[in-house]
């Protein structure tokens, strides 16, 4: 598709509780992976924008942070992100765990699921005092028979926010295509906003963090993954076409520092080779990546990073 050939274009917001399945439905729309998914809740720190194009249509999709219960400065900051992306949006889909209010309904929640419901809650009257109208997408709905789901669709349509539900399975696509057609048919007439072979708008330093954080949360355990981040510090073209990547891991403790380096650097050579081997492809090209971790107890209170990755400060 050629960008004369786009004749409506915008922005979707997805939004939703911590671990439903944002990211993972932006991949599945992009049709490319543009934001890192893990089992763990806020992998998501900052809107990510995938880009997608739908017949005449281009959807610039907004993954967002979880939005939840926020104490921590970075946790509010997050939050605060996740609404602006949904304020600036033509389209905003409310994404719910669908399993979280299924197992609600049979009176067996687990403790995650019954944050997850509070979450939705929240959620849902931030959206009634805003006065907003939104999609509503039920996703994980391979995970038990649709007929269950019946009671929690009359449930939530009383909150009176919602304009259509879909039934999705953002992980294998069920029911995806129809959402993805209804957020189409709202983006308005206008030309498009990117290249029509661009699939995300994030620096590639910024996307080359993210690759090497996705890696670490998979593989660390309990909170730690919540108290690091990952700063691509140089990115050197190299005369033979491969490139040159140095990334700094910064914990909060010397004990984290321990933890990601692994016995004898262990775990922290295995994380490079898995982001290497992520980052070769998508880049097309030979990647040198570099690792080193650093020990900053107020990393987390520091303007500099959250500028750098386009969060605001003062929340």
């Amino acid at each position: 598709m050629t960008e004369t050939e786009i004749r409506r274009a915008g922005f979707c917001a997805v939004i939703g509780a911590p671990n439903a399945g944002k990211s993972t439905l932006t991949n599945r729309l992009v049709g490319a992976k543009v934001a890192i998914v893990t089992h763990k809740v806020q992998t998501t720190r900052f809107p990510v924008r995938g880009v997608a194009q739908v017949g005449d249509a281009q959807i610039v999709i907004v993954d967002t942070p979880g939005i939840f219960a926020a104490k921590r400065r970075l946790d509010r900051a997050m939050v605060k992100a996740a609404w602006g992306g949904a304020d600036e949006a033509d389209c905003v889909v409310h994404l719910v765990d669908a399993s979280a209010w299924v197992a609600e309904q049979t009176g067996r929640p687990s403790g995650a699921q019954r944050h997850s419901l509070e979450d939705d809650r929240r959620v849902i009257e931030q959206l009634k005092e805003a006065g907003k109208r939104v999609f509503l997408a039920l996703n994980k709905i391979d995970l038990f028979p649709h007929d269950q789901v019946l009671p929690v669709i009359a449930a939530l349509s009383e909150a009176g926010v919602y304009e259509e539900t879909f039934l999705i399975s953002a992980e294998n696509g069920e029911g995806v295509d129809r959402l993805e057609a209804a957020i189409a048919a709202r983006m308005p007439e206008g030309p498009a906003l990117y290249p029509p072979d661009q699939i995300a708008d994030l620096p590639m330093r910024l996307l080359a963090a993210e690759v090497t954080r996705e890696k670490l949360m998979l593989r660390l355990h309990q909170e730690l993954p919540y108290q690091l981040m990952v700063d691509t510090e140089s990115w050197e073209e190299r005369g033979d076409g491969s490139v040159r990547i140095q990334q700094v891991i910064i914990v909060g403790r010397d004990g984290h520092k321990a933890m990601v380096l692994g016995k004898g650097g262990s775990l922290i050579k295995e994380i490079g080779r898995l982001a290497r081997l992520d980052l070769t492809q998508m880049l097309e090209r030979p990647v040198h990546l570099f690792l080193f971790v650093k020990v900053d107890e107020r990393w987390q209170e520091k303007r500099e990073r959250y500028q750098g990755i386009g969060l605001e400060f003062d929340v």
